[in-house]
């Protein structure tokens, strides 16, 4: 696998996936192509797991390093957004 697509898609996985797509680059790996689109489109961070998986192993830091990303955003994120909603409807309130 690529370096810049590991960094980039770490950073950026829908980007770096319609990119690569586009410069015919993509990642081998047994999933049709549709299979490829879906995850893509709803849940990138999985299909690129799936790449590295299927590619490098499990025992990899690039493995690693984004299955800490997909928890990290899957599981902080919805945090933020609640705080900004209790925070807006404070500010409404006054």
């Amino acid at each position: 696998m690529d370096f810049y697509f590991l960094l980039f898609s770490l950073f950026f996985p829908r980007i770096t996936l319609l990119a690569y797509f586009l410069m015919e680059r993509f990642p081998h790996n047994t999933f049709p192509l549709w299979v490829d689109a879906v995850l893509g489109i709803f849940i990138p961070r999985i299909l690129i797991l799936i790449f590295i998986y299927q590619n490098m192993g499990t025992n990899n830091i690039w493995f690693i390093a984004h299955l800490v990303a997909l928890i990290l955003t899957y599981f902080t994120g919805g945090n933020r957004t609640v705080r900004w909603r209790r925070g807006r409807r404070e500010r409404e309130a006054v």
